[in-house]
């Protein structure tokens, strides 16, 4: 009797890496901050580095889509991860939601 062994490719292997992708996708939440007329950019940088664990560099290009653009994603990922962050952000005096 012939035992039949199923080989795996990559393209199998793929294809279940993005099915997952696409399931976990549905609780993966941003964590938004959003500009006012009182913090310096400086203070949001440190913080993102701070509480975000960004580098200098991505801390920096977040900082100006905030003032240039009112807001900006600043980090994604499950909502009880995020929270701790957002709650870092808003000690520091800057407003931040989960969306």
């Amino acid at each position: 009797m012939k035992q039949i062994i199923r080989m795996t490719y990559e393209s199998d292997i793929q294809k279940d890496v993005l099915a997952v992708d696409v399931i976990n996708q549905d609780n993966v939440c941003d964590l938004m901050v959003y500009n006012d007329d009182f913090n310096t950019f400086d203070h949001v940088i440190s913080t993102l580095i701070k509480v975000c664990k960004h580098d200098a560099r991505q801390a920096d290009q977040c900082t100006y889509l905030i003032h240039y653009k009112g807001k900006c994603s600043v980090k994604k990922g499950m909502y009880e991860d995020l929270k701790p962050m957002r709650e870092g952000i808003a000690d520091a005096g800057i407003k931040a939601a989960i969306v």
